[in-house]
């Protein structure tokens, strides 16, 4: 687990494991809780500073008192690039050297993520496709923070796990 994050979910909490080869068991399933991840203004201000993106209502949180959240928010961005990070915390495939981010199908923000909320995903395995050397997996992952009724960002996403599907 990286330690640089300072929300963690329940200690207890592992991720799912299972075997390249047994993949194609998990569709429909779904896996989560994720650890939370607390998004200060320090990870707005870098995300901001990484992507030139430095809108007031993500970065400024005098002006962002009085805007249309009353505090700075994540960038939609920078919710999604949590993906990855959260989807570890939920499953680990074993036999597999390499993971490839192959792409997204969709992508929506419904709600903002207001500085200093913590950001919690859950994952539900779509599909699951044989493919060279390896499996293509459809994901949508869920990302919420507590005490906000909808979602903050749910998105589609597709990996490709890689490796020795017979082992």
């Amino acid at each position: 687990m990286n330690s640089h994050f300072t929300a963690q979910a329940d200690p207890q909490s592992q991720p799912r494991r299972v075997r390249l080869a047994d993949l194609p068991s998990l569709v429909g399933e779904s896996l989560g809780p994720s650890r939370r991840i607390l998004i200060d203004q320090e990870r707005i201000n870098g995300f901001a500073d990484a992507t030139g993106d430095h809108q007031w209502i993500h970065v400024d949180p005098e002006r962002a008192k009085d805007g249309p959240f009353g505090t700075t928010i994540a960038h939609g961005y920078l919710t999604l690039s949590l993906a990855v990070d959260l989807f570890w915390d939920v499953l680990d495939v074993t036999g597999s050297d390499q993971v490839i981010n192959y792409g997204l199908e969709k992508v929506r923000f419904p709600a903002p993520v207001p500085v200093g909320s913590e950001v919690g995903a859950t994952a539900t395995i779509d599909s699951v496709d044989a493919i060279a050397g390896g499996y293509q997996v459809g994901v949508t992952l869920v990302f919420d923070v507590p005490g906000i009724e909808r979602p903050v960002c749910v998105c589609a996403t597709i990996l490709r796990y890689l490796g020795d599907v017979e082992s």
